[in-house]
């Protein structure tokens, strides 16, 4: 009954995002009070009725409901608890209800917070939001329906995919939705706004908090699926440029373009043109994902479904909300005339070439993943896209980029003087290069790669801390000034401090890593790095639904011992698939990573490991640069409409 009542819930969702997509688009048209205000009930109705039908499959998977098709393919009654919970959003039809569940809850906060958008931009915003969600519930409905029930149900399931059994699955998938489909919200905001034929400053402060949001949550969504990654595969890699995980970054690189675009438009009305290209590109990308991961035309070990008839239905929908939006976004170039002006040495020209560099890598990056399936295509040739290209063509990019962000957050608008903020660098300067040279020295190759990376991430911490220590002004109380900063100032420097951070910890693990393979066998020892490893005993241990082969090893360093660690291989029956669970030992400076394999016929036991210099650095930056983004987001200025109040006299604008 219950999984009944969720999928009429799903229904009648449907029905009323059809409603809120067309009566307050007419209301606003009209200039109907009445029918513009239809649209926040609506909003709110929606959220609810999807939340109910996405609490009923949840149901379905804790209560091991195997009448139901989905339970059956994804779940067991041994499972865990936490993994029946994720096991709702761990495969394609669930994902997908978590992914209109969002679309619907980004524009119920429209309706709950938008309470300063003038009404009629805030009922077309919410009715191209309902558009999105009409497309994705008929998408549900028609080719992925979560409540499918099985003609004679089986006693139990066939078990969630082993790879899904950890506990990343309970937050990588849903902080990247929230990335992804919140920049559907900005994809409304650009849309209404080009019907509306309004864009300026406040457009821009209203657009940003959703822009901000997004970027958060996909910055925390791809730090946690890179962490996963890199524990759980036993690869001992962090990125692997997967065409999965190039479609999370894509949207990732366009947001964070967007996000800087957008200030220009809120400070100097400039780029208005840009920034609406933008938003709506960002979102493309976004649905470019979805169809990455759902229609199977490239391979990766991350897909969802491999469904060429769902693939259509997904590239119908990009095509059809592109082609909408960019053909709008033609016809109404006359609305989008930039206002200000600015010279070549000023902070918008900076920002202009911050977008311009990552539009840029995320083309290289679009190139990289989209050529296998160009190639097959026009030249009929099967083709192959690794990490050296991706390496070689992308890295340039992020290295202009971290070269000229602590200049630019420090120039004035419209026009600025170099040599001031010249000779406030210096001193980061001189520490970066130092930090670099003295990274040069001591390593044992000549590649360049692990002093550069040093050097951009202290180039970009140290040149954060100038910036907010210059923000202060000059004479005395400085320090207590610095307390009072706006926590924008704040966000944008741990941010930028915090993309430091992750470079170096990125170009250390690339640059100076060291792997050892062997047979090992039971009390044998061997060095990596300047640490032992002792195989001390391997065991066999039964879990809830896996048996394991259990190994102990204890590491030591300069005869001293310091940790025990514990890989596991695991073999779960029902889906007859291995998995790999990496033991680490972290530290501030380094990882130590060990695998252990399959027994060998001549004894001993497959042993790969790993010293990783900084590795904890990539996913230390990444909270960094979350942190920095919400610390923004609690800026009292993101919640009042532009021009709404003056900011005290004295503190700098960001």
């Amino acid at each position: 009954m219950i999984t009944e009542l969720g999928h009429f819930a799903l229904i009648l969702a449907f029905l009323v995002a059809c409603a809120q997509a067309v009566i307050p688009l007419i209301g606003a048209h009209k200039r109907w009070p009445g029918w513009m205000a239809f649209a926040e009930p609506a909003a709110t109705i929606q959220f609810l009725l999807t939340a109910a039908s996405f609490a009923a499959l949840t149901w379905a998977f804790v209560t091991s409901d195997f009448s139901l098709r989905l339970v059956t393919l994804n779940s067991h009654t041994d499972k865990p608890m936490l993994y029946k919970i994720t096991g709702v959003w761990g495969n394609h039809e669930g994902s997908m209800l978590l992914w209109v569940l969002i679309v619907t809850l980004f524009g119920g906060a429209v309706a709950w917070f938008g309470a300063n958008l003038p009404p009629s931009l805030k009922a077309r915003v919410l009715s191209v939001q309902a558009m999105i969600g009409a497309a994705f519930f008929a998408f549900i409905l028609l080719t992925s329906n979560p409540f499918l029930r099985m003609g004679t149900p089986p006693f139990n399931g066939q078990d969630l995919n082993p790879l899904l059994q950890d506990p990343g699955l309970a937050f990588h998938p849903p902080f990247l939705y929230l990335g992804y489909v919140g920049l559907s919200m900005t994809f409304s905001f650009a849309v209404a706004a080009l019907i509306e034929g309004r864009v300026d400053a406040a457009w821009g402060r209203w657009v940003r908090p959703y822009t901000l949001a997004a970027w958060i949550f996909l910055t925390i969504g791809i730090g946690l699926g890179s962490w996963w990654a890199y524990y759980e595969l036993g690869w001992g890699g962090f990125w692997f440029w997967d065409p999965v995980e190039n479609a999370s970054f894509m949207p990732w690189l366009i947001a964070a373009a967007l996000l800087h675009s957008a200030i220009v438009v809120e400070k100097r009305e400039s780029l208005k043109s840009w920034t609406i290209l933008l938003a709506i590109i960002a979102f493309g990308f976004s649905m470019i994902g979805a169809f990455i991961t759902r229609s199977g035309v490239l391979t990766s070990v991350h897909a969802f479904a491999t469904d060429p008839e769902r693939g259509v239905f997904l590239l119908g929908i990009t095509a059809a909300f592109m082609m909408g939006a960019l053909t709008l976004f033609a016809a109404r170039a006359n609305v989008m005339q930039a206002r200000g002006v600015f010279s070549m040495v000023s902070r918008e020209s900076v920002l202009v070439l911050n977008n311009i560099l990552l539009a840029v890598a995320c083309f290289v990056v679009f190139i990289g993943t989209m050529w296998p399936l160009i190639a097959e295509m026009a030249f009929d040739r099967k083709l192959s896209v690794g990490a050296p290209f991706f390496n070689a063509a992308f890295t340039p990019f992020m290295v202009a980029l971290g070269l000229v962000l602590p200049v630019g957050a420090m120039l004035a608008w419209k026009r600025a003087t170099v040599g001031r903020i010249v000779r406030q660098l210096i001193p980061a300067f001189a520490l970066a290069v130092a930090i670099g040279a003295l990274a040069w020295a001591m390593q044992s190759g000549r590649s360049a790669l692990g002093p550069m990376g040093l050097f951009l991430g202290a180039w970009l911490v140290a040149g954060s801390a100038v910036d907010i220590w210059a923000r202060t002004g000059r004479g005395t109380g400085r320090l207590a000034r610095l307390t009072r900063l706006p926590r924008a100032d704040w966000g944008k420097a741990v941010a930028h401090g915090g993309l430091g951070v992750t470079m170096a910890g990125v170009a250390a693990m690339m640059a100076w890593e060291a792997e050892d393979i062997r047979v090992l066998q039971v009390g044998q020892d061997f060095e990596i790095a300047g640490y032992g490893l002792r195989l001390d005993e391997v065991h066999q241990e039964q879990g809830p639904n896996y048996v394991a082969t259990k190994a102990t090893f204890t590491l030591s360093q300069n005869g001293r011992e310091i940790a025990e660690m514990q890989p596991e291989k695991r073999v779960y029956p029902v889906a007859q698939m291995p998995t790999t669970e990496a033991a680490l030992d972290n530290a501030f400076l380094r990882d130590i990573y060990v695998v252990i394999g399959d027994p060998q016929e001549g004894g001993g036991w497959a042993v790969r490991s790993y010293y990783k210099p900084l590795a904890n650095w990539i996913w230390g930056g990444s909270i960094l640069m979350a942190l920095g983004g919400f610390l923004s987001l609690s800026d009292r200025r993101y919640r009042v409409a532009a021009g709404a109040r003056k900011l005290p006299q004295g503190v700098p604008a960001e």
